[in-house]
């Protein structure tokens, strides 16, 4: 009986132990599978962070793409107010010299001596201007404006001529 008894508590120390490897295994199992549900979700996790960071990409590309457009259009919009600005100042020189040619002409007029057939033979007033030239005068502006005919031509510059 001694050694049924002892058979017994080997017995009972043998499912004890088998109960402890059990035991062990099956928290093995759950470590793994909380293991596994923990990879899962820091993956699902890095893919959201990946979309989220692919979307933003997408956006800024293309507000890069509008901001460049928008670049495009001023800088277009730049050389055609720049290409007019030349235009003007081209136009600005030429009527500058007509002027000074005009004054010139006025002043060679104010300046002629009384014997000459245009100048006129009475008091001079500030309402002259309103008077109609005399045929003398006519004929001697007409024939003389003919030297300035080149300054009567229309001015004309582009861009293209003046860029070159």
């Amino acid at each position: 009986m001694a050694s049924s008894s002892g058979n017994s508590t080997l017995q009972s120390s043998g499912s004890e132990e088998d109960m402890l490897l059990m035991m062990m295994d099956e928290r093995k199992k759950k470590r793994k599978q909380s293991n596994r549900e923990s990879a899962r979700r820091s993956r699902m996790r890095k893919q959201n962070h990946m979309d989220d960071l692919m979307s933003e990409v997408c956006k800024l590309g293309k507000e890069k793409s509008e901001i460049l457009k928008g670049i495009d259009i001023t800088t277009q919009q730049y050389l055609c107010v720049e290409s007019q600005n030349s235009i003007l100042r081209a136009q600005l020189e030429e009527l500058s010299q007509r002027l000074q040619s005009l004054n010139h002409i006025v002043h060679l007029i104010n300046t002629t001596p009384p014997n000459l057939p245009f100048h006129h033979h009475h008091t001079q007033t500030q309402y002259d201007y309103l008077l109609p030239p005399t045929p003398a005068a006519e004929n001697f502006f007409t024939n003389n404006m003919n030297m300035f005919n080149h300054i009567n031509q229309p001015i004309s510059a582009s861009a293209a001529d003046i860029y070159q």
